[in-house]
C-alpha cells in the first residue's frame, strides 16, 4: 500500500531536504522510490537514514511538490535527521538496500524508530483533492496542458464543496503554479 508522507532527509553537511514522497508501507519496513536525480536519492546515498512523516496538512504536500520548501523540524530520536513539527506521527528509517537502476531508485528501509506527536484524523475529499492536484503539478512537464487543466477543474469543485480555509488555499497555490508551469512537449 502506498501511504504519502513528507520524508526528510539530509545531505552530508546536514541540510535538509523535504519531499512529498509516496512510500510503500509496512511496519517494519518501508520502501521509498525516489527518481535518480533528487536531492532525496543523494541524501539517501550519501547518510543512509530518513524519516518518513505522516501529516494531515496538505499545505506541506503543495509547498513540497513545487518548490524546496523548509518547513519547522525538530531532530530525530535515533537516526541522524529531523522530524517535521507538523507531523502527526512518524518512522525514523535506515537504509537496508539501495537499487539504483533508473529511472526510479528502490530503497527498501527499516524502521528503527517510531513517534506519535498527535491522532491523524484522515483526509477529507477536499484533503485528498489537494494531493492528487499536487502529484498533477510536478507533471507539468510530462502531461499534456488540457488533461492537467481538464483535472483542476474537477478537482476545484471538490475543494470548493468540502475544504476549510487551509485546504482552499493550497488549492490556490498549485492552482497558479500549474497556470504559469511551461506546456509539456
Amino acid at each position: 500500500m502506498i501511504i504519502e508522507s513528507i520524508l526528510t532527509t539530509l545531505d552530508a553537511g546536514g541540510a535538509v531536504n523535504f519531499a512529498p514522497m509516496g512510500v510503500e508501507w509496512g511496519e517494519e519496513e518501508i520502501v521509498l522510490k525516489p527518481f535518480l536525480e533528487t536531492t532525496t536519492f543523494r541524501n539517501l546515498q550519501a547518510t543512509g537514514a530518513a524519516v518518513v512523516n505522516l501529516t494531515d496538512d496538505v499545505m506541506l504536500f503543495a509547498q513540497g511538490a513545487i518548490s524546496n520548501a523548509q518547513f519547522p523540524a525538530a531532530p530525530a530520536t535515533v537516526v541522524r535527521g529531523v522530524v517535521l513539527e507538523a507531523a502527526c506521527s512518524w518512522r525514523e528509517v535506515r537504509v537496508r538496500s539501495l537499487d539504483a537502476t533508473p529511472p526510479r531508485a528502490r530503497v527498501v528501509t527499516g524502521v528503527v524508530h517510531r513517534g506519535v506527536r498527535r491522532e491523524f484524523l484522515g483526509f477529507n475529499r477536499a484533503r485528498n483533492a489537494v494531493l492528487e492536484a499536487a502529484i498533477l503539478a510536478t507533471r507539468t512537464h510530462l502531461l499534456p496542458p488540457d488533461q492537467i487543466r481538464d483535472e483542476f477543474a474537477r478537482l476545484q469543485v471538490i475543494v470548493d464543496k468540502t475544504a476549510g480555509p487551509r485546504e482552499r488555499e493550497a488549492m490556490a497555490l498549485l492552482t497558479d503554479y500549474v497556470r504559469l508551469a511551461p506546456a509539456a512537449r
